[in-house]
């Protein structure tokens, strides 16, 4: 199973796998039917979760009836516990989603059923996104929304200090957004190198053939250097060992930043 999903995720094109997944993960899924594991994001119980990973290969890491991956679970209840998604506020905040998850999409869509407008989605190939852009130049107007979700995309785009501020320009002041992306925190600082163009050697250098960089420690000081403020949660010890082996939750924090 494991070599032949990191086959897939090397071989087949994101966007035909993202029309693929919706349908193909779950017939997999059926291979793994018990109770050892739940997935917070949509209910769903499994003796365990699927394999991921492009070059290794992550055990219990991809849902196979939301396609939740750990980071995805881990941010979802951050949002229905800490945000005022989950709060009861009065008024859902307009939202943009970049790169959107499909689990997290599915959920945040029924959320914002009677008010859909305020919910916008964008990517820049993806035919499941509502709107089609470069994060490097996005065409909305300034302070046009209340909080931006925008997850492991600025280690893929060229010039992300840029990207960084465009999604700041974007964000009302008092907004709040999560940015998320793969941390080495074993680095001091973020590691770069665009002389690498060949994929293989991408894949093994950055983790991913269209990764540009490994972050590092600075990550959330280039943020800040965008404008925003930024909150650095170690969220999965909120939850007991039981919840955490339960959920299968990751070793990773969540970026929150809010506009000053």
């Amino acid at each position: 199973m494991k070599r032949l999903i990191k086959y897939i995720l090397n071989t087949i094109p994101r966007p035909m796998l993202q029309r693929m997944a919706g349908w193909a993960v779950p017939l997999l899924g059926l291979l793994y039917v018990g109770r050892g594991k739940e997935c917070p994001v949509c209910g769903c119980r499994r003796r365990k979760f699927l394999p991921y990973g492009y070059v290794v290969q992550r055990e219990n890491a991809l849902c196979p009836n939301c396609l939740a991956l750990e980071r995805h679970r881990l941010l979802w209840l951050w949002l229905i516990r800490e945000s005022d998604l989950g709060r009861g506020a009065i008024a859902l905040p307009r939202m943009l989603h970049i790169a959107p998850e499909v689990a997290l999409m599915r959920r945040l869509r029924k959320m914002y059923n009677a008010t859909p407008e305020r919910y916008v989605t964008a990517d820049l190939e993806s035919p499941l996104a509502d709107m089609h852009f470069d994060i490097q130049h996005i065409p909305l107007e300034d302070e046009s929304f209340d909080a931006v979700i925008a997850n492991h995309i600025l280690e893929h785009v060229e010039d992300d200090r840029l990207a960084m501020r465009e999604l700041c320009r974007i964000m009302r002041r008092g907004g709040w957004g999560v940015i998320l992306s793969p941390i080495d925190e074993g680095r001091e600082s973020t590691f770069e190198d665009d002389s690498i163009t060949d994929e293989q050697e991408r894949t093994r250098v950055f983790g991913q053939y269209d990764h540009r960089r490994i972050y590092g420690r600075d990550y959330a000081d280039r943020l800040r250097e965008a404008g925003f403020e930024v909150y650095v949660i170690d969220y999965k010890d909120s939850f007991n060992h039981r919840e955490q082996e339960l959920y299968a939750l990751p070793d990773e924090k969540l970026y929150v930043v809010r506009k000053p």
